[in-house]
């Protein structure tokens, strides 16, 4: 099995990265983990106590469930990813049944800052993406699909977001073996990773 970390700020457009990354191998070659499904339980908090986590902080996941996990499809088990709410900012209680595939792919803003995730990693990435772009992008996203208002969105990201990145996220570039910049030329860059992982697999 080959795993791929792909990292980068949020709205930095890794979900575009991996679905470029899917479209170009064979179907049902390829399995997506997703660091939002990883954040801890939060069901002994209340809303208002929820709602004032810091989610862009390595402590908000829940790593040794996820290092379990991918141990687990790499034995050839199947796990149970937990499914996550933005809109309640806790785990819904359902799981989504994921089986190991040749290549699993795992993204997140946070994925690097683990080093025991990061030694399981064979090829780790980083995407790389404007800032006025990336605050455009989550604007949009938490207005449109979280339930957010304009206000909310924008003091979390002076409070937690641009912070968080700057401390947490920013300098994981440097353990990251291939940095994509977003913009119209990564095509070049998913090329590359795409033979890589040919020839890999």
């Amino acid at each position: 099995m080959l795993i791929i970390g792909i990292a980068g700020g949020t709205g930095c457009g890794k979900t575009t990265v991996v679905n470029k990354i899917i479209d170009e191998l064979p179907e049902g070659e390829v399995g997506v983990i997703s660091q939002d499904s990883y954040y801890k339980d939060t069901s002994h908090l209340s809303f208002e106590e929820r709602i004032k986590i810091n989610f862009d902080h390595p402590r908000s996941i829940d790593f040794d469930l996820l290092e379990q996990h991918l141990k687990e499809l790499k034995q050839g088990q199947a796990i149970h990813q937990p499914v996550y709410s933005f809109v309640k900012h806790n785990r819904t209680g359902d799981t989504i049944v994921t089986h190991p595939r040749k290549v699993m792919i795992v993204e997140g803003i946070l994925i690097l800052t683990n080093p025991e995730l990061r030694e399981m990693f064979d090829i780790k990435i980083f995407v790389h993406a404007d800032t006025d772009e990336r605050l455009i992008r989550r604007l949009k996203r938490d207005i449109s699909e979280r339930g957010r208002d304009l206000d909310e969105v924008l003091m979390r990201y002076q409070t937690t977001l641009k912070p968080m990145h700057e401390q947490f996220i920013e300098p994981m570039k440097e353990h990251a073996d291939i940095i994509i910049p977003n913009n119209r030329h990564n095509m070049v860059a998913i090329d590359i990773l795409r033979q890589i992982i040919t020839q890999k697999l």
